[in-house]
């Protein structure tokens, strides 16, 4: 028993080790990558509207405020140049002269009557006359391009104010992942909350490891994207998100992290992006929360602390240990060498069953040197198989 306590330890705490490794995707979910040299810069405004939603809010403002009063203008030094070319403003004392626009004197009642014609405000001061077929044309132009600047304006703004991504500010993931046993085997965890009330629907969850690596070929590829498989043949990527929930990478021969142990993960340099996906039950609109994790971020040995408890009639989860970690004991080698010192004391167990009482004396001497033999190399390695399996066995 003091064999496998030493075993299961997780040793010493090293201090911590600065890393230089850029990430890919910051903790926020804004992915850290910037488009340079763009030559073909026609494609934004083949589609405008897009490139509009996604300026910062200052250009937007900007820009709504200039998509107005430009128009204004236009159409304001247009009905100011009807007037002029036609002598409405050499006649403004005549009575009997009939104007295109009644009481438009200058360029700023131009001005205020292009306002009044878009905005379809009419006061009732300046008005169009019969007698201006040009007019007639111009006002016409003028309230149909005004109803799309209307539509085209407030369209922007209202899909930029309910931008499914201000809904993800409120989807949390615990600072840390985790590497430590489940149910017998290593897993790669962290934790995922939400913090609304209205829920994710048909939320699911997915990740990424992203990590430099050489083919065979010697092409060196910077940032390989390789899926960690969260439970997607299986059905348990789909989340019922009302809850905090841990997700779990089982590492199995099909993991990346197959051979890797404490030491070879922490002298590892990657990253893991992990992807929350939903839509948002009060628009209907799909949302995506983002996080990622580095090296130093995930803590081998360690389990997250329980944030659910049952209070009268109702669970309450404690979003206030939602980041907190404790330690478990965890073998420190690779998920392979787990299983394979695993199959090997199943084996050994299997031919230590005796038949008869004689057989029993000398298999469990056989045994006794085997199973030190086995222990020490166990041992040796930082390596043995869960005590549950044994307690079961």
């Amino acid at each position: 028993m003091a064999q496998e306590n030493a075993a299961f330890s997780p040793g010493p705490e090293e201090p911590p080790r600065r890393r230089g490794r850029q990430r890919y995707v910051e903790k926020d979910g804004r992915c850290n990558v910037q488009q340079g040299n763009v030559r073909e810069t026609y494609r934004y405004l083949t589609d405008l509207f897009t490139t509009l939603v996604d300026l910062q809010w200052r250009l937007s403002l900007l820009f709504f405020v200039l998509a107005y009063a430009l128009t204004w203008l236009f159409f304001g030094a247009i009905w100011w140049l009807i007037a002029y070319g036609r002598g409405d403003l050499e006649h403004l004392e005549d009575t009997a002269w009939t104007p295109c626009v009644n009481n438009l004197n200058g360029f700023v009642a131009a001005f205020l009557f292009s306002i009044e014609t878009e905005t379809t405000i009419g006061y009732g001061h300046r008005v169009i006359t019969d007698q201006c077929p040009e007019g007639i044309v111009l006002l016409l132009l003028q309230a149909i391009l005004g109803s799309m600047v209307n539509a085209f304006m407030v369209g922007c703004m209202f899909v930029k104010i309910s931008q499914p991504n201000k809904r993800a500010a409120t989807l949390v993931f615990s600072s840390h992942a985790v590497v430590s046993l489940r149910d017998g085997r290593l897993c790669l965890m962290f934790r995922v909350g939400d913090l609304r009330s209205s829920h994710i629907v048909e939320a699911s969850i997915r990740a990424k490891l992203i990590r430099s690596r050489q083919t065979l070929e010697g092409e060196f590829i910077p940032l390989h994207q390789t899926d960690l498989s969260v439970g997607f043949d299986t059905g348990d990527d789909r989340l019922f998100l009302v809850s905090p929930l841990v997700i779990s990478h089982e590492i199995d021969a099909a993991s990346p992290f197959w051979e890797a142990s404490r030491r070879a993960l922490e002298r590892d340099d990657f990253e893991i992006v992990v992807i929350l996906e939903g839509m948002v039950e009060a628009t209907g609109m799909t949302c995506q929360a983002r996080s990622s994790y580095l090296v130093d971020e995930v803590l081998w040995g360690h389990r997250f602390t329980s944030v659910l408890t049952l209070e009268d009639g109702f669970y309450e989860v404690d979003y206030a240990s939602f980041h907190e970690t404790f330690e478990v004991p965890t073998p420190s080698c690779s998920a392979r060498e787990l299983a394979e010192a695993a199959a090997r004391l199943d084996a050994h167990l299997y031919w230590s069953i005796p038949s008869r009482l004689d057989e029993k004396v000398e298999e469990e001497g056989a045994g006794e040197g085997a199973g030190g033999e086995a222990g020490a190399d166990k041992e040796q390695n930082g390596c043995l198989p869960p005590p549950e399996s044994e307690s079961k066995v």
